[in-house]
């Protein structure tokens, strides 16, 4: 499962590459409105990070299929042509992935709540469909079985789109999807900080130190026992 952060502040970004082994970064309008900056400085910013090569879920805003290609397109001029359109999965978006797919054109299908939007979605030449698991969940379905029902939609009939999961409220979301073996999962720093917070783990390294030290001395490691 690649693992991408839902994120657009650059220094949350930076911290969390440097601890965990990441394959990109999605944003869309709320979160780029949430940082404050202006989209396309901001965008630069994460490009520049995080390489020409890593995967960028930028996402479109017009609404018409037209005003969608017009987006792409300047979307793709400034932040690179490998860049991921992400176009909501609504009918003048069916329109828009058809054609942004006739242009070889990456394109992540957003917006997604159930399962035959992923699917037409997939036909319509999107790479990625992004089912969102918590809000589908606070509409009363099961946002975790969506996703592995789409999952299972794609590969049973020949489709080469992938799941982008998005939309987590806690770890345990996110590690079914993966034991799933979904293809990828966007996560917001709060929740990725929580696959790894453990007050277990941290009372059992205190622990050793606290062992280690009582034998060698306050502040005592490997590098200068003797």
């Amino acid at each position: 499962m690649k693992f991408i952060i839902d994120d657009a502040n650059i220094t949350k970004i930076k911290e969390l590459y440097s601890i965990f082994t990441v394959d990109g970064v999605t944003t869309n309008p709320s979160i780029l409105a949430k940082n404050g900056k202006q989209p396309f400085e901001t965008l630069k910013e994460i490009r520049e990070f995080i390489g020409p090569a890593a995967g960028l879920h930028v996402q479109v805003t017009a609404e018409t299929m037209e005003g969608m290609l017009e987006d792409a397109h300047r979307i793709q001029k400034e932040l690179g042509k490998n860049t991921y359109i992400k176009v909501p999965t609504t009918r003048e978006g069916l329109k828009a992935m058809k054609a942004l797919s006739g242009e070889g054109a990456n394109i992540t299908a957003t917006a997604i709540y159930t399962q035959m939007q992923a699917f037409l979605a997939g036909k319509a030449g999107a790479h990625y469909a992004a089912p969102y698991v918590n809000r589908i969940d606070n509409l009363g379905a099961d946002g975790v079985k969506t996703a592995k029902d789409i999952h299972d939609i794609f590969k049973n009939n020949g489709l080469k789109t992938e799941v982008l999961a998005a939309s987590f409220k806690n770890s345990q979301q996110v590690l079914e999807l993966c034991e799933y073996g979904i293809g990828a999962a966007t996560i917001s720093p709060d929740v990725i900080e929580g696959l790894i917070k453990n007050d277990s783990v941290t009372m059992a390294v205190t622990a050793f130190t606290k062992d280690f030290e009582s034998l060698c001395g306050a502040g005592v490691t490997m590098k200068n026992c003797r």
